[in-house]
């Protein structure tokens, strides 16, 4: 029987990864969900044995609605993991940087990026989406011309896109503390 673990986001997001590091030797069933608020609701409905979520982040700080999550829910953290986050630029395969109208990414990944986005500014927007992964799958299955999403390099290799720039983020030793709760 697998673990049932709900996360924000999808396959190859950084929550991905604190679950593959979390649970190496375990059959794990993905609980996809599109919000933090909607990871700890699959806990309180029993749709997941255990959810994962960010916390904390060395350029961001700590995620204060999450450990409100945590404590209006009544969960506990069971378990933690550091993972070390880099952040990439990527878009369809013959885009550049200059090519570039929107970049989309989860609202914490472009304040990690924040200093690197003002310089596609002014002829670049910068738009917030629900998570990495997410806003890189879409512009890979869309095929969304002029549009770059910034998150992982494990985001690009699974879904086909090229990565223009590497390791934006604003500090170059960038962790994230993500939790297991239940």
């Amino acid at each position: 029987m697998s673990l049932k673990v709900a996360i924000q986001g999808i396959e190859s997001s950084f929550h991905h990864l604190a679950v593959q590091q979390l649970f190496p030797d375990t059959e794990v069933d993905l609980v996809k969900c599109d919000s933090f608020e909607r990871v700890t609701e699959s806990l309180s409905n029993l749709q997941a044995d255990v959810g994962v979520i960010a916390v904390e982040n060395s350029i961001a700080g700590s995620i204060l609605p999450n450990y409100d999550l945590i404590d209006r829910g009544n969960f506990q953290i069971i378990d933690e993991v550091f993972l070390t986050i880099d952040m990439y630029l990527m878009a369809l395969e013959g885009e550049t940087v200059h090519t570039i109208d929107e970049v989309h990414s989860h609202p914490v990944a472009l304040q990690q990026c924040k200093d690197y986005l003002l310089q596609l500014q002014p002829h670049c927007k910068v738009i917030e989406g629900k998570d990495t992964a997410s806003e890189a799958h879409r512009i890979a299955s869309l095929k969304l011309k002029g549009v770059a999403a910034i998150a992982g390099k494990q985001v690009a290799e699974k879904y086909g896109l090229q990565i223009l720039d590497s390791k934006i983020q604003k500090i170059k030793e960038n962790k994230t503390r993500f939790v297991v709760i239940s």
